[in-house]
């Protein structure tokens, strides 16, 4: 079997799930080759695993001051340079292409006619799960960025329906750091993130973010721009997570244990819908816009259990490897077994 394995590049969450699976495809000697779009070539990073990786312009979202710009969007998108994208993209050889949310390759595969699989967070939103700010724009986005041909969606509880648990891999040597806080805040502004923070002088915040550490920033306040491999080490030892709404982030930190709170990204369904399901799960705490109140009452909140998930990447190849591509829902319902959810989640549903 030959696979060609499109990724959207937008943001960290799909090139996390993308990792797992790729050592989940070498483990099974699954030859495969990866494209990934919506993000500048230059700016991918810690890309070993994925060997000769192609990467294209594709489509991707614009943000400003912690919300998605429909302006910016417009302006940076072509859907003139998508059409040419998708007829260039030749499948000629691939038996599967396996699609996370990536609209070049997932309509190539439409238009020539090679059997597609997504596998994506996205695809949990086509079910009744908890949901929040869906417009019928988003509806059509879910419906027509990145058509395939069987979906299977993930998310941190199935609610009832044939989704996936989280693909998770994450650090193996565990601590708790009460006072230590990992932030992750990629769409807010250097100098915001500094000013919600600066008050607490008892903690040690660790922020990950691409723009530089504003000059009067606090001493507790560690300042490093994106490593995958100080990250994982950095998520493994502290005490709790402020972070923006995606997906990956959250279910690492519900893996590890670690306190959660999230800013969303407004504009961003999905973002906004996570929120719902954190809520809902009362799994994690949420701040709508960056409040320094909502900070210190989180702090001071217990940290919650641990909930092992299990490995979805391998379970996901053996199955491809199958080809009975219409059992998905069997697959969903084997892996769910193997989890044991909060007690307080059992039961809920939207």
């Amino acid at each position: 079997m030959k696979i060609l394995y499109g990724v959207q590049g937008t943001g960290n969450g799909h090139l996390s799930r993308a990792r797992v699976m790729a050592k989940a495809l070498k483990a099974q000697d699954i030859d495969v080759d990866f494209f990934f779009s919506g993000r500048d070539a230059n700016h991918y990073f810690d890309m070993q695993c994925f060997g000769q990786y192609r990467a294209q312009a594709g489509l991707t979202f614009a943000t400003h001051e912690g919300s998605v710009s429909l302006s910016k969007t417009a302006w940076q998108n072509s859907l003139l340079a998508l059409v040419k994208d998708v007829r260039n993209l030749d499948l000629t050889g691939y038996d599967l292409v396996l699609n996370d949310f990536e609209p070049v390759s997932a309509w190539a595969a439409k238009s020539q006619g090679v059997p597609s699989i997504g596998v994506s967070h996205q695809a949990a939103l086509q079910y009744d799960v908890p949901k929040v700010g869906n417009r019928w724009f988003d509806q059509v986005l879910l419906n027509y960025f990145a058509p395939v041909d069987h979906a299977l969606g993930c998310h941190w509880h199935h609610f009832g329906f044939p989704i996936l648990p989280p693909f998770v891999e994450v650090n193996a040597k565990v601590a708790y750091n009460s006072h230590e806080i990992l932030v992750y805040l990629p769409f807010e502004s250097p100098s915001a993130i500094c000013q919600l923070l600066s008050s607490f002088e008892a903690y040690q915040f660790y922020v990950f973010h691409a723009g530089a550490k504003p000059l009067n920033c606090p001493r507790n306040i560690h300042w490093s721009g994106f490593s995958r491999d100080g990250f994982k080490v950095k998520l493994s030892q502290c005490g709790g997570v402020i972070a923006s709404a995606g997906f990956e982030l959250a279910s690492e930190a519900l893996t590890l244990g670690k306190k959660l709170l999230v800013k969303p990204l407004h504009g961003q369904f999905e973002q906004l819908s996570n929120v719902a399901a954190l809520q809902l799960l009362g799994a994690g705490d949420c701040m709508m816009s960056l409040e320094p109140q909502v900070v210190k009452r989180w702090l001071k909140s217990p940290r919650p259990e641990p909930i092992a998930y299990p490995q979805v990447g391998d379970a996901l190849v053996t199955w491809l490897k199958q080809g009975q591509w219409h059992t998905g829902s069997d697959l969903c319902q084997t892996l769910w077994q193997q989890v044991d959810l909060p007690e307080s989640w059992r039961k809920k549903s939207p």
